[in-house]
């Protein structure tokens, strides 16, 4: 591959991944995991992270705390990608004080419900929903492509009492029916911008 086709793909991939990971990365965990053969009988390899450390790989184990504080970090940054500029700076606060433990909770509940070799399959989506929609992120399985959670914002617009944030989420455990609540932050009288405006 071209010197700076190479260059360019790794700047882009660092990119849209926000640094959380790098194409360096990717191609050790592709390594680490490409099925080998002993005694004719197809086996997987270790499942191993690689941690970067001074321009040196080094080969550590999965740490199920370390990868949920890293599903909770992208979770806080998709919500305020889908705030938007003219939202995020009036709500922020108290997103930050009351929705986001609560996020937090949900997704350390559901990470319990499942064993260390499928809680490394579980991803975020990368876009949340624009316009009107409810959508912030879903928490997928990589490996079957089925949602787990799904979390959502609705305006609530009770008579004579303002526009409310309502933040909740479903589960595939009922096939997302339920509303699980998140908690409500007051907006305002006035109708709130467009998600993501």
């Amino acid at each position: 591959m071209n010197k700076w086709l190479r260059k360019s793909l790794f700047v882009t991939i660092s990119i849209l991944t926000f640094g959380l990971v790098t194409p360096t990365q990717l191609m050790n965990q592709a390594n680490a995991n490409k099925i080998t053969e002993r005694d004719g009988v197809e086996t997987a390899a270790p499942e191993r992270n690689y941690v970067h450390s001074n321009n040196y790989v080094v080969e550590s184990e999965f740490n199920r705390e370390e990868f949920i504080q890293g599903l909770i970090k992208k979770a806080e940054i998709q919500s305020y990608q889908k705030f938007g500029t003219r939202i995020k700076p009036v709500i922020e606060n108290e997103f930050r004080e009351i929705i986001l433990p609560n996020i937090e909770r949900a997704l350390e509940e559901t990470a319990t419900q499942f064993p260390e070799s499928e809680v490394k399959n579980l991803t975020i989506t990368e876009q949340p929903g624009a316009g009107l929609s409810e959508k912030i992120f879903n928490i997928k399985d990589s490996v079957s492509g089925k949602d787990i959670l799904r979390f959502h914002v609705r305006r609530d617009n009770p008579p004579q009492e303002g526009y409310w944030f309502n933040f909740h989420y479903h589960t595939y455990h009922d096939q997302f029916h339920t509303h699980y609540e998140l908690g409500s932050i007051y907006w305002a009288k006035n109708t709130p911008p467009k998600w993501m405006s």
